[in-house]
């Protein structure tokens, strides 16, 4: 594969499959497509994908919707902003959820908030730990109030995933944002969290001008969210798959390599 630069130090990235997709120089975390994430994360050939000819509508008739999800179709090779079905991990069998932020940047609508719902309620009922890479732009605005919807709806199934005593890790990866970030993505039992992703829920200049302050240069960084008690741990992309696996042994889950 050829060299791609850097979009932090624009210094160019030799053979970036290999390395992972991350920058040599200054460490940077390039976001990534569910097929990359997917390769990274599950064993090979384990992956089985869940609602995979899933569709959402136009429920408020916004102009070019249409057209626009049926580019980026194609474009992304997946039906919406979100992947998931059921593979194994180092072996452990576990239910995987992938945000992709190309597709809209990776915007909640009713099909990302069902397909999560759906996969969530498959890992409670088949009694699974869950794991979710998110990365969003928030609620999908093209959908209206129905996109809000999906707030109630995703949270409420984590917290029956939680009283059936399972497990749920939720990974944070570049940027986080909006209505995504305040429901499942801060829900997980573990909270994990990629270096130097923008996590948060307004933008920060927006915060700046309802508080009247100036916010610290590292505000909204999964290193300062973490100092402040938000983020579990931050994991280099490197060492995700043996933590997510170390962690899901921890917890009772029969498997392993």
């Amino acid at each position: 594969m050829s060299d791609f630069i850097c979009s932090q130090c624009q210094k160019p990235v030799p053979d970036p499959e290999k390395n992972l997709w991350v920058c040599g120089s200054c460490g940077s975390h390039s976001r990534l497509g569910w097929q990359q994430r997917l390769t990274i994360t599950a064993d090979a050939g384990t992956f089985n994908e869940f609602d995979s000819g899933m569709r959402s509508g136009n429920p408020i008739e916004f102009p070019g919707y249409e057209e626009k999800i049926e580019e980026l179709r194609k474009s992304c090779e997946t039906g919406e902003a979100v992947v998931t079905g059921r593979c194994t991990i180092k072996g452990f069998p576990a239910v995987i959820g992938i945000m992709d932020s190309r597709f809209m940047m990776a915007s909640m609508g009713s099909v990302v908030g069902e397909k999560i719902t759906r996969a969530i309620e498959y890992a409670t009922a088949n009694k699974l730990p869950v794991i979710i890479f998110s990365a969003s732009g928030g609620a999908r605005m093209q959908e209206g109030i129905i996109s809000l919807m999906q707030m109630a709806k995703t949270s409420g199934a984590v917290a029956r995933h939680t009283e059936a005593g399972q497990l749920y890790i939720s990974i944070i990866t570049d940027p986080t944002t909006g209505g995504v970030t305040a429901s499942f993505a801060m829900l997980g039992d573990i909270i994990l969290a990629e270096p130097g992703v923008t996590l948060g829920f307004a933008g920060k200049r927006v915060i700046q001008d309802t508080i009247g302050a100036v916010l610290p240069e590292r505000f909204q960084t999964s290193e300062f969210v973490g100092e402040h008690g938000f983020v579990d741990t931050i994991c280099c992309r490197s060492e995700l798959p043996d933590m997510i696996a170390k962690i899901i042994k921890l917890h009772g889950y029969k498997g392993g390599q």
